[in-house]
């Protein structure tokens, strides 16, 4: 069977918790001060600029939960504009990457206000997988769901679902090899070039062509987009500083 891979665009070996960060609770006991802890379903890790998200609720088959939201969400903000960081990539545990809402939580046992929590928050992190600095790495495996039905991991492809396409057995080490790729280039041009995809796309062809061709120009004002250059003119591997100083003229 195919899997999937879809690209959403260091320190020592580190695991993250999944609490709650400041916002992100409904409410916390009344005079606690202190708001309450979130269930974990979720298990992060990271290592050489890599950081991995794992939904780790496979008994649910990882449903969406507004649990499992906040989770989710306070792993990836987690410290995001450290220059350690360099690629986030999402994986499942269990043979179901996600089964999408947990219908419990949308049924009439819970209130309107619930129910807007939930697709709010949802909205929210989908947007942030845009917004991030860093690229995002959805490690998808077997099968996805597109309007209530199953359809295979070859015409997510061809509908432009997807990214790529590798057998599953191949999926970890396609998955590290582009994370890896991720690693080796400068952090601040890879935010600069992923924030302009996203902005173009609402764009018309001739402004989009007029906005990126001024990021172009932005581009080389970088010192890490002037050293680029020199290292590929010099034949040399460039010295990244990550930052989006600008190079001296």
């Amino acid at each position: 069977m195919a899997a999937s891979l879809r690209l959403w665009r260091a320190k020592p070996s580190r695991s993250l918790r999944c609490p709650v960060a400041s916002g992100f609770s409904s409410g916390a006991a009344a005079g606690s001060g202190r708001q309450p802890q979130l269930e974990k379903l979720t298990s992060t890790r990271q290592l050489d600029g890599v950081r991995h998200v794992i939904l780790n609720n496979p008994k649910k088959r990882n449903a969406l939960s507004l649990s499992m939201l906040k989770c989710l969400r306070n792993d990836i903000l987690h410290d995001i504009e450290s220059q350690a960081l360099r690629v986030i990539i999402i994986s499942a545990e269990g043979p179901v990457f996600s089964a999408g809402h947990d219908l419990k939580e949308l049924s009439g046992e819970q209130d309107t206000k619930h129910h807007i929590e939930v697709f709010e928050t949802c909205a929210e992190v989908m947007t942030l997988l845009q917004k991030l600095p860093v690229p995002v790495i959805a490690k998808v495996a077997l099968e996805m769901l597109f309007t209530g039905e199953p359809i295979s991991a070859h015409d997510a492809l061809l509908h432009g679902l997807l990214s790529k396409v590798v057998p599953e057995d191949k999926l970890e080490e396609e998955t590290m090899k582009i994370a890896r790729k991720i690693c080796e280039t400068s952090r601040s041009v890879v935010a600069l070039g992923k924030a302009t995809f996203y902005k173009q796309m609402a764009l018309d062809l001739d402004a989009a062509y007029r906005m990126t061709s001024q990021v172009m120009v932005d581009n080389l004002t970088l010192k890490d987009g002037q050293e680029g250059i020199e290292a590929f003119i010099q034949k040399r591997k460039p010295t990244w500083s990550h930052s989006m100083t600008t190079a001296c003229k």
